[in-house]
């Protein structure tokens, strides 16, 4: 009977009288979407004043590609897709870079984007552009309104695509008139994600099989590994075998704390770390989760002969240098539910020695750096003194550059998607749009943002965002005065560096003129001190910080933290 009512005249004109707009924002209201980040223009206007209506926060931000990033943040520390906006021409054009970084670190976000009219679709008008075949190649769904009719199924297929799977990034072209027009259709979300079972039993059974054979085998645990569910599964799967693991940046906080003698550390960019010599001289390495952009194959794979299992909700690119011998495709927890169920716990050989290795060169580091005195200030140093802050509610949102890879290898989490890492594309300018995302997400916990100078001017003007959202954030920024991480590569490969210095600037000033507050630390007994009263201030806290970059170059080329000098 309910169904009979639903579709009766009256009920149809009330549909047919909404706007594409108040169409489109019941479909996201329904979605469980809180927030939608973007800069308002001609051609989106109307979806913009139908959100003044809607239970949705509007946030305005400064610059659409931060507040792609800042909706990724979202997806990253919720599993639901974060959504941005963004009005026609070059307001779809700047969200690219940071829909491209979601895709690429697996982060869900849905994008909206304007449009001229449909009949002007072809012709040379205003900020006319084919935003849709721009978005393809760095999203999971990218697809343009072409009716009313229409709206409800293009959202969803969007938020689909975006969650399920190897998350990533939708987006949907909105032409001006269809969301002025009268539209029709049933609200379709909310929808969930892909629903996967576990990976074939028979596959399953080979993989045990494989395990249980081997002589030195080691986990290898990439992004999807950090999802919660996931995780959960990862740690009872390593409780049980006693398996060596190491993990990609993204992964960064699955391996618990109870289970940090069996870890040998995070691997990425260069090939020269301890994870590198468990993974060299394993006869089998279990991948879960992972994806060769976060650290290619052909760094750690190509001189081995060892065998590989593929723990993934998507099959492998085909690729020379990784060749799984058993692929389980499904749903990750589940299937590694049944595969501890399998397998046996390993006595430990050549990686026992191998970890106990790593476990002495971690004391030599934290040795090393409490007597890191000097200033500026060596990122070893600053490294030890913010893991003697790391508590459980904290989150820590890192930029590109030479001081992610130090934090990324050296700074230890026990909780997934507390330290936030991007690796993928190694987009600069993450870092401060992410910790606004966590400071609205997850508003209990402290939140700090690492940049260096050259990464924080892509997104500084955010920092007014901050402000206005009241964000409680700390955000550090190591200041060397150059793009450090382009110019330690261009000398070992050159002999020399190429347009990479650039000018001072007062980043703490630059912090108080946007309304927030900002502080210098200048020498090692500071960070400490600093970073906890920083904590306890209200309102986002910008603090500067000269840092000591002459052992950079020994980033590519140190095996043993115990080397640097």
């Amino acid at each position: 009977m309910s169904n009979v009512l639903s579709k009766t005249p009256q009920n149809e004109q009330a549909a047919a009288t909404q706007s594409g707009s108040e169409l489109l924002v019941k479909n996201l209201e329904a979605q469980g979407v809180e927030y939608i980040f973007g800069i308002p223009g001609a051609k989106i206007d109307r979806v913009f004043d139908t959100l003044v209506d809607s239970k949705i926060k509007t946030v305005l931000c400064r610059h659409e590609q931060n507040a792609a990033f800042i909706a990724a943040g979202i997806g990253r520390m919720t599993g639901r897709a974060g959504v941005c906006i963004g009005t026609s021409g070059p307001g779809c054009s700047n969200l690219v870079t940071g829909l491209a970084t979601a895709t690429s670190e697996g982060d869900p976000v849905v994008a909206l984007g304007g449009a001229t009219t449909v009949a002007n679709r072809l012709k040379r008008v205003h900020q006319a552009m084919d935003t849709v075949s721009i978005m393809k190649p760095v999203t999971k769904y990218s697809a343009e309104v072409n009716s009313g009719d229409a709206i409800s199924e293009v959202v969803a297929e969007a938020f689909r695509a975006a969650e399920s799977g190897r998350p990533g990034a939708s987006f949907i072209s909105l032409p001006m008139d269809i969301m002025a027009a009268s539209a029709s259709g049933d609200v379709l979300t909310p929808v969930m994600p892909d629903q996967l079972g576990a990976a074939d039993a028979l596959y399953i059974d080979l993989a045990a099989a494989a395990i249980n054979r081997a002589k030195n085998p080691v986990v290898l645990l990439g992004m999807l590994a950090s999802q919660v569910e996931t995780a959960d599964a990862v740690r009872v799967f390593l409780k049980k075998t006693g398996l060596p693991v190491v993990n990609t940046y993204q992964a960064a906080g699955v391996v618990s704390q109870d289970l940090f003698s069996q870890f040998g550390g995070r691997v990425g960019l260069f090939h020269n770390q301890p994870g590198d010599r468990l993974l060299h001289v394993a006869d089998l390495v279990i991948t879960v989760g992972y994806d060769p952009i976060e650290y290619d194959a052909v760094l750690w794979n190509k001189e081995r002969s060892g065998r590989i299992i593929h723990i993934d909700v998507v099959r492998p690119d085909a690729d020379k240098h990784y060749k799984p011998e058993v692929e389980l495709i499904g749903n990750v927890p589940a299937t590694l539910v049944r595969l501890t169920e399998r397998v046996n716990p390993i006595v430990q050989g050549g990686n026992l020695e191998i970890l106990s290795e790593i476990a002495m060169e971690r004391g030599i580091f934290a040795g090393r750096a409490r007597l890191m005195n000097g200033t500026p200030i060596h990122p070893m140093r600053f490294v030890h003194e913010l893991q003697g802050l790391m508590s459980d509610d904290m989150t820590v949102c890192l930029d590109m550059g030479s001081f992610h890879i130090w934090l990324a290898r050296y700074l230890y989490s026990f909780r997934s998607r507390q330290v936030l890492i991007t690796n993928g594309q190694q987009t600069m300018g993450v870092g401060l749009p992410w910790a606004i995302a966590a400071s609205l997400v997850r508003p209990s916990e402290k939140v700090i943002s690492i940049s260096g100078d050259g990464g924080f001017m892509f997104s500084s003007m955010e920092l007014e965002t901050a402000v206005r959202l009241n964000c409680n954030l700390v955000h550090l920024v190591w200041m060397d005065g150059a793009y450090d991480m382009v110019r330690f590569q261009q000398v070992a490969k050159y002999g020399r560096e190429a347009a990479v210095e650039f000018g001072p600037i007062d980043v703490a000033g630059i912090a108080r003129a946007c309304g927030a507050h900002g502080m210098m630390i200048q020498t090692p007994e500071e960070i400490t001190p600093s970073i906890k009263k920083a904590l306890e201030m209200q309102g986002p806290v910008v603090i500067g910080v000269p840092v000591d970059y002459r052992d950079n170059h020994k980033l590519m080329e140190i095996m043993h933290p115990g080397s640097l000098n």
